[in-house]
């Protein structure tokens, strides 16, 4: 790779562009070639991919991941730098600046449509993203969605949102994101990112997640499955009997749709399969 950024050509191209990064748009930009490089490396990408990179902010990762995909999709909420990126990838990448597509917008709100539209008709293949820390779940969860075209991603977020999203079942850290991240791919930790190779700095570790789609567990339609998670969750020291109570209508209920579809009553949230919550959910709607 040519033309990456290090950290004096980052903070230079920020000063001319008057940028400074916000905690509220959870802005630390990765500054180090070798970590751009392995993340690149460790998304398993292929040349005809379409990439979807979420929060490109001043260009670190886009000009790595032009080196190696036909096409990258920035979505950048920020109008400065959604504004300089393009001009960013002429000055230091310039036989791929035409591979480069912009959109500003919401990365949490925007539409498949619009996403579609902007990549020239394509729909994108991979997920490549350095996501912001606070809003970096609802992100993921939402593109997944929007986007089942989506065939694998490779995501970098807060440690310990990581450890949520790639926890299995009956581990500490396994909730709600495990089980909704579960629906949509199989996820694993891919390794450590040390604060060090951020500017600013941060004050929490971060991780890489890789994700690979499958196909959903169940027919049951998705946002019946994830309100069942929720509920289960809301009050995860309880046992799914108790918890799903409000849910269900009522304890007595609640334990009918449970063991209808064969799981134990007196279980908790944390200790099901994706699979089982969309046998529940299921079952819940034959008695309807």
């Amino acid at each position: 790779m040519t033309g990456l950024l290090g950290p004096a050509e980052l903070r230079a191209l920020a000063d001319r562009l008057g940028v400074h990064p916000t905690k509220r748009l959870g802005q630390n930009f990765v500054h180090d070639a070798n970590t751009v490089r392995r993340i690149v490396a460790a998304a398993d990408l292929t040349p005809d991919d379409i990439v979807l990179e979420v929060g490109p902010g001043l260009g670190s990762l886009t000009l790595g991941l032009l080196d190696a995909v036909d096409r990258v999709l920035a979505v950048e909420v920020d109008p400065v730098l959604a504004g300089a990126l393009p001009a960013t990838v002429a000055d230091r990448a310039r036989e791929r600046a035409g591979a480069l597509r912009v959109l500003t917008a919401d990365a949490l709100r925007v539409r498949r449509t619009e996403l579609v539209e902007a990549a020239g008709g394509l729909e994108p293949t991979a997920l490549v993203a350095n996501l912001p820390y606070n809003v970096g779940v609802p992100v993921l969860l939402h593109l997944l969605a929007e986007l089942p075209s989506l065939r694998r991603g490779l995501v970098m977020v807060q440690a310990e949102v990581a450890d949520r999203l790639a926890s299995p079942p009956g581990s500490r850290c396994y909730g709600a994101p495990s089980v909704k991240a579960a629906w949509f791919a199989d996820v694993r930790r891919a390794g450590p990112v040390p604060r060090a190779v951020f500017w600013p700095v941060p004050n929490v570790d971060s991780g890489l997640v890789a994700l690979t789609n499958h196909p959903p567990p169940s027919a049951v339609p998705r946002e019946e499955v994830f309100a069942l998670v929720d509920a289960a969750f809301a009050q995860r020291r309880k046992t799914l009997r108790a918890a799903l109570a409000g849910w269900a209508g009522s304890a007595a209920a609640a334990e009918r749709v449970l063991r209808a579809a064969g799981v134990d009553p007196t279980a908790r949230g944390e200790q099901l399969t994706v699979s089982e919550f969309a046998r529940i959910a299921r079952e819940w709607q034959t008695v309807l």
